[in-house]
């Protein structure tokens, strides 16, 4: 292949030259060899949970088996501060790692990091799921591993103790980063189709870099430069590797319909859509997120101009990873919209006797049907447009990520033309050093089973 051809001379370039016995490339997550043989290549370190909330961010951890039957766990971050700060309850992140289907864990160093962090920020419960891993368990699996563990989430909320006295599932949010990103979005819309006694409340779902596909060409899927993450050939291999065969680049799981986009908004009240500038899958995820805004969803879109796919996890001390936190903190912790109050018995009673005795339209048989609305400032309003009038005077620097997080226009400019109709906020750009550049030291988990104890 032609483009295979291209991304061999690149990679021999930078001294990364692969064997002729390589059967299937999927470069920089895994090769795949003619004998049969499976070499994860993106992998860190394994950290141990610990319930010892001194370190880092002072979050407490602990693991936990979701499905015995299966072996599927997951690993639970506990903010102390956050916890120990009285009785207010404490949303709950239920997290999915990246890793293409194929690599990667929430057990290994660099989600360890990111979901401490993300705990630490937000003031939330993660629940970070070690869900299990293609070609020894092809998808569906982790379609099934995320159900359980939403599932055992709602069980969880009386029998964890973490969860019983901490957690708040009314304020539960979905989350994930590239194939999670795509985990995330298939376990919300099932939750829509069987949460049926509502124990868990989705009140948002995150994707960052989300992982769709399909099976024409988006701009940003036709030019690969040598250096970023995928080059769209490996991505067209991916779908139909992970699932053993049985799907293509067509399949609606990662090309999603219509009215599956449309069902979503009564599944969660909102969500946050993080798209790279340099990633291949960048525009795809904005064509996403045009889709599902316009099939009613309401859609936050985060754009970090310059950076490519996964950046966040592998240099999270740059300032765009910091401002990418930020927006995910802030959506997290938006506060919900005021129910309709109540009109007081005493007005209740008057207002009875006025329509006994006045030309009041009385198709209102029962007075608990009568309702004060309360009239309440958006969100964007309170937070964003008064930011926006500080930065005027001088402060901008320091709510980038709110205006870029919260504000889905671009302060009046005209959508550009690979936005699909979305003028997206911006972060600025940093130098990316590359999915590549994670520790070499690796956790080699190739059968995804039980927590390691």
């Amino acid at each position: 292949m032609e483009q295979e051809r291209i991304v061999r001379a690149a990679l021999a370039a930078r001294n990364i030259v692969f064997s002729d016995d390589v059967a299937v490339n999927l470069y920089p997550f895994m090769l795949t060899y003619t004998d049969g043989r499976v070499e994860r290549l993106l992998t860190s370190s394994y950290v141990p949970a610990s319930e010892d909330a001194g370190g880092i961010g002072r979050v407490a951890t602990r693991d936990v088996v979701v499905d015995r039957a299966t072996g599927v766990s997951a690993r639970l971050f506990l903010p102390s501060a956050a916890a120990a700060g009285g009785k207010r309850r404490l949303p709950v992140v239920l997290y999915f790692h990246g890793g293409s289907f194929i690599t990667e864990s929430a057990l290994c160093r660099t989600y360890h990091r990111y979901a401490t962090s993300l705990a630490s920020r937000a003031g939330a419960i993660v629940v970070s799921v070690e869900y299990r891993l293609a070609p020894e368990h092809p998808v569906p699996a982790a379609y099934d591993d995320a159900w359980a563990a939403f599932r055992w989430l709602a069980s969880a909320s009386e029998s964890d103790p973490w969860l019983a006295e901490h957690g708040d599932l009314g304020r539960t949010f979905v989350a994930g980063d590239s194939a999670g990103g795509n985990i995330a979005y298939h376990t919300v819309a099932r939750a829509g189709r069987e949460n049926g006694d509502g124990a868990i409340g989705v009140q948002g779902l995150i994707m960052v870099h989300p992982f769709f596909w399909g099976p024409e060409r988006l701009p940003s899927e036709n030019v690969w430069n040598g250096v970023s993450v995928f080059p769209a050939f490996g991505v067209d291999w991916l779908w139909p590797f992970v699932t053993a065969g049985e799907a293509g680049n067509d399949d609606r799981r990662i090309n999603p319909t219509d009215d599956e986009l449309a069902s979503l908004s009564s599944s969660c009240g909102r969500v946050l859509m993080a798209v790279a500038g340099k990633d291949t899958l960048c525009h795809r995820n904005q064509h996403l997120a045009a889709r599902m805004r316009g099939a009613g969803g309401d859609v936050t879109v985060v754009e970090s101009d310059g950076e490519d796919h996964g950046f966040h996890l592998y240099s999270p001390l740059r300032a765009t990873s910091k401002k990418l936190m930020e927006s995910i903190v802030q959506f997290i912790n938006q506060p919900a919209p005021a129910p309709p109050l109540r009109w007081p018995a005493t007005i209740m009673s008057e207002l009875q006797e006025w329509s006994t005795h006045g030309d009041v339209d009385d198709t209102t048989n029962s007075s608990s049907q009568i309702l004060l609305g309360v009239p309440t400032r958006a969100y964007k309003a309170i937070f964003v447009d008064r930011l926006d009038k500080k930065s005027k005077a001088g402060s901008s620097s320091s709510n980038t990520a709110v205006s870029a997080s919260l504000n889905i226009g671009s302060g009046g400019r005209a959508p550009t033309s690979t936005s699909f109709g979305i003028p997206f906020g911006r972060i600025r750009a940093y130098n990316y050093r590359g999915i590549s550049a994670a520790s070499a030291s690796q956790c080699q988990r190739p059968f995804r089973g039980g927590v390691p104890w």
